[in-house]
């Protein structure tokens, strides 16, 4: 509730309290647009809060799912911050039927894993070794990435098999322009990004790299894509319009950049290291460092907790949270047998973080006591896991990156 006749916040809240009061004692004064509490009614529906944006903005302004991506989407959140459309239960309505499940690259299979019961209630054969698996922008699809061979393999999210397999040149990674107008595929060989049709994959156009990338995020504006190139220690910009690398960022010597979060406001890129043990701060406007904040040796993985206030920072046995408020380190957990495990991303609910241990193992930690709450042991080498569906407008790639 915004400012009204100069009337400060607190003597706001008063008056609210006073209009319920009173439209309780009229008859008549009811509102037509029905009130729910956080929490209460469905994700989409209409909501009204005190000073909180609305919980779903979709991503489809005309309602109709049959529009084809690359049409006019409101890249800015509601209420102004990068997440607030990732919050707890802030299922799309593209998703919403899909049963929650864990897709687990596991060799030359995707694991499917009911995570309420713990069972293995599919198993997908991609034909290739997949290391990885990436929901489309729609949230529709799933695709299970295979860096060796350089392949996508589309499979169904209701477990209904798998599609023909694409080939995608030396692929190292997936993304989805925020407009959801294109496929974005990182190339260790040549170095470049390739841009394709997000339906067919078919090839359109390929921007050349300084350097080779294997992790993406997107600007708040949603007209660029930072990509992070560890055996360079450097950083790129690409603008997607033009189709050119718009800046490069060296980071300090010994430097591994690997996985990159935007912050909520939209203001830093967060990018683990693994050599140095912990994230760099890079300002997303002017390109350039501005800090350091050391968690723990081999940071790898990042996540988003579902309140965006704590960056999860998955390093060789720990996982660190760091507060956005403040950027500094307010818990380490251990991590079962010291492994350096996957993030596959957060509950629906935002209570647990879901990792992938080579070792076979796939389970959930706490994330509020870092404490393992869950835990199935799939045999074989799990390489990537993906939470699925999670809230979201759109997903825009990669580990756990929705907007």
């Amino acid at each position: 509730m915004g400012r009204q006749g100069g009337r400060s916040g607190a003597a706001t809240l008063p008056l609210a309290a006073a209009t319920v009061l009173t439209c309780g004692v009229l008859a008549g004064c009811e509102s037509p647009v029905p009130f729910y509490r956080p929490g209460e009614g469905a994700p989409d529906g209409p909501v009204v809060g005190l000073g909180g944006p609305a919980p779903y903005v979709s991503a489809r302004p005309s309602g109709d799912a049959s529009e084809p991506p690359g049409g006019e989407v409101p890249l800015a959140p509601a209420g102004g911050h990068v997440y607030s459309a990732t919050g707890p239960g802030m299922i799309a309505p593209n998703a919403r039927g899909f049963p929650a499940r864990l897709y687990v690259a596991n060799g030359r299979t995707i694991d499917v894993i009911d995570p309420d019961t713990l069972r293995v209630v599919g198993r997908l054969r991609t034909g290739a070794a997949a290391s990885g698996v990436v929901p489309s922008w729609d949230l529709r699809r799933l695709w299970a990435t295979d860096r060796g061979q350089g392949t996508l393999v589309p499979v169904g999210p209701r477990g209904g098999g798998r599609g023909r397999p694409v080939k995608v040149g030396g692929g190292t990674g997936l993304y989805f322009a925020p407009d959801g107008g294109s496929a974005l595929v990182l190339a260790r060989r040549p170095r470049r990004v390739d841009v394709h049709d997000p339906e067919t994959m078919r090839r359109r156009a390929s921007v050349p790299l300084p350097c080779a990338a294997r992790h993406a995020d997107f600007t708040p504006d949603g007209a660029s894509m930072v990509a992070t190139c560890a055996s360079d220690g450097t950083l790129a910009r690409v603008d997607l319009a033009g189709h050119r690398v718009s800046g490069t960022l060296r980071l300090p010597e010994g430097a591994r950049p690997g996985d990159l979060r935007l912050s909520p406001d939209g203001a830093l890129f967060y990018v683990a290291d693994s050599a140095k043990g912990g994230v760099w701060l890079v300002d997303a406007a002017r390109f350039a460092v501005l800090g350091f904040v050391r968690t723990a040796p081999g940071a790898r993985g990042l996540a988003i907790s579902r309140d965006a206030r704590r960056l999860f920072v998955v390093g060789a046995g720990t996982l660190t949270a760091v507060a956005f408020g403040t950027r500094r380190v307010t818990s380490r957990w251990p991590l079962p047998g010291g492994g350096s495990p996957a993030p596959g991303g957060v509950s629906s609910d935002g209570t647990a973080l879901w990792l992938a241990d080579p070792r076979g193992l796939v389970y959930a930690v706490s994330t509020r006591t870092g404490r393992v709450v869950r835990k199935v042991r799939i045999g074989g080498r799990p390489a990537g896991l993906c939470v699925h569906p999670q809230p979201g407008r759109y997903s825009l790639g990669g580990t756990g990156l929705y907007r």
